[in-house]
């Protein structure tokens, strides 16, 4: 992810964050359109859970000029997501709903330099989380 799609990144999340609950609901129930069998995945009420996604996106999306930050807390939140009974193939998943979810909030705003910055950051988002439960990560 280059510096440049970083900052697309964070002026783009301003606009989200203005209506993140919804922005969160949407995803969810985007995801569950394209996926339900990822529903029983989830526990908690649906808008709590839309919640921490937006919260966790800020966060991640704070720690973008802090690249160890970043990873150190992808790979504990990949982590947890084994234990919550993610598989490495639902990641793809989620990145179709979450990418489909920002195209929706965002509009006309969410231009192709915007969906490959965003592209980039779950990427490498996504990356670090899977291979945090892998055995090398736990010697790490």
């Amino acid at each position: 992810m280059t510096p440049e799609q970083g900052q697309l990144v964070r002026l783009s999340f301003v606009q989200v964050m203005d209506r993140k609950q919804d922005v969160g609901r949407i995803f969810y129930d985007r995801l569950f359109a394209i996926a339900p069998d990822l529903r029983p995945l989830f526990k908690n009420d649906i808008d709590q859970q839309a919640q921490k996604l937006m919260d966790m996106l800020a966060l991640a999306i704070g720690h973008l000029k802090n690249p160890t930050g970043l990873s150190v807390m992808l790979e504990g939140l990949g982590r947890r997501h084994v234990g919550y009974g993610v598989q490495d193939q639902h990641y793809a998943i989620v990145g179709e709903a979450l990418i489909w979810s920002l195209q929706k909030a965002l509009g006309a705003d969410f231009t192709p330099p915007l969906r490959d910055a965003w592209i980039a950051l779950y990427t490498v988002a996504a990356d670090t989380m899977k291979s945090a439960d892998t055995p090398q990560a736990a010697r790490a």
